[in-house]
């Protein structure tokens, strides 16, 4: 007689253990956040982007001297490669933009082989081009997708403010600067989410790091992940004005439509990444 194992099936491995990490912590009943043990309401108000970045590649925060070298080495490889530039010129106008981010993060691995995935150095000099182009690659999508050349990043500006720049030509406030760098640092890691997920499968195959960011950004598109987002967007351009906000979601309580923007799937009290994101530091009173 077979002696048959009979296993449950759990959708969306809904508290099923996938691996073992030092590197962020949620606890979604208490509200609570951590990368590397830190609270993220106090990196979001004291560290910066950059700061945060080597605290979750390397597991602790830099000595002056490592954060000068780490932020100078990202600050040099912040410009796209011309041909990359020209690439994207050909990309239909009309593309999401999370399928330009795609498929240049994608290409960026023939302009730099990484496969030698195990090398620390090949590891490192990855890890600083995507930190260091992809915010330019969002912000020449971004522009190109409204008929408007990109323009270069400003190497005598922090990283969010030469975003901001290559977004809309002209610096930021120090405020906006501070709440756009707040924004990097929130999102900067969130556990296994389905994006970590796809991303933690094809960098076991030892894929180079550029295909592996590529997947996690084609997981993030999806509508059940980042792409909800979008939905949100969607929905406030729906409300045409704020006297109108209330008779939109009546209306939409009524017919039992989906509410974007409201519950999340782990934390139960509240989210800590909008508590950071609504303090003083960041301009905005509760």
């Amino acid at each position: 007689m077979d002696e048959r194992l009979t296993m449950d099936v759990v959708p969306g491995l809904e508290g099923i253990p996938a691996a073992e990490s030092a590197i962020s912590f949620i606890d979604g009943e208490k509200g609570i956040l951590e990368y590397r043990g830190i609270p993220v309401e106090a990196l979001a108000e004291k560290s910066n982007f950059v700061e945060v970045a080597y605290l979750l590649l390397f597991g602790r925060l830099p000595k002056r001297a490592e954060l000068e070298k780490f932020r100078a080495d990202i600050t040099f490889h912040t410009r796209l490669k011309l041909k990359i530039l020209r690439m994207m010129e050909y990309l239909p106008e009309n593309g999401h933009p999370m399928h330009y981010l795609q498929a240049v993060t994608s290409a960026m691995g023939m302009y730099y082989p990484a496969r030698d995935t195990l090398n620390p150095e090949t590891r490192y000099w990855s890890c600083v081009r995507l930190i260091a182009k992809l915010p330019t690659i969002v912000a020449a999508v971004h522009r190109l997708r409204h008929g408007d050349a990109p323009i270069q990043p400003r190497n005598d500006l922090s990283l969010a403010a030469s975003f901001y720049y290559m977004l809309l030509e002209k610096e930021p406030t120090p405020i906006i600067e501070k709440i756009l760098d707040s924004m990097l640092v929130l999102h900067a890691d969130h556990t296994m989410n389905a994006s970590t997920f796809s991303a933690r499968v094809v960098g076991s195959t030892l894929a180079d790091p550029y295909t592996v960011v590529s997947s996690a950004i084609g997981t993030l598109s999806g509508p059940l992940h980042g792409g909800a987002n979008e939905g949100v967007m969607v929905m406030l351009n729906e409300i045409p004005s704020v006297a109108a906000a209330e008779a939109y979601v009546l209306d939409k309580l009524a017919r039992k439509d989906k509410i974007m923007g409201f519950g999340h799937r782990v934390y139960k009290s509240y989210d800590p990444r909008a508590t950071s994101a609504t303090s003083p530091a960041c301009g905005h009173r509760r």
